[in-house]
């Protein structure tokens, strides 16, 4: 018998994920202004792919919420409440825009866009990761109350 998929998501997993995102974006920002950009590049592709499938497909098909969930969850006590997946996917989605501007601007030769997006979307992913601050989120809840995005 299978059971209805909560509505809700473990907090502590968009964290989670922040950190791994951050850690590889650290790495891109660093590879990217030490002069070794197709590297560079080649990372900030792959750390946008995951952007963009976490945005369509919802932050828990995220592969690093998967990790979290099979691996880290199940050591972890129940989560005192659980969190509108929302915000954090839309989060995701600023990732994406993000990223991907630096991945078109490195691919047509402005080599400096990669560690610089890089740079731009770790401060976010470290936010989120050491603070339990989202900034995608904060821009969603925003646009929530500003009625660009409907509330259901």
């Amino acid at each position: 018998m299978s059971h209805p998929e909560p509505t809700g998501i473990d907090p502590r997993g968009p964290r989670f994920t922040a950190a791994i995102t951050a850690t590889l974006l650290l790495i891109t920002a660093v590879l990217g202004f030490g002069g070794a950009t197709l590297a560079a590049w080649i990372l900030l592709a792959a750390i946008t792919l995951v952007f963009a499938w976490s945005a369509v497909a919802g932050v828990r098909r995220n592969p690093f919420s998967i990790v979290f969930r099979r691996f880290v969850r199940p050591r972890l006590a129940p989560p005192a409440e659980l969190e509108d997946p929302r915000p954090p996917t839309f989060a995701q989605g600023v990732g994406f825009v993000v990223t991907v501007a630096g991945v078109v601007l490195g691919l047509f030769g402005a080599a400096y866009a990669v560690p610089i997006a890089a740079s731009l979307a770790f401060v976010a992913a470290f936010l989120n990761a050491v603070f339990g601050y989202c900034l995608g989120c904060q821009i969603y809840l925003l646009l929530v109350r500003a009625r660009v995005i409907p509330r259901t």
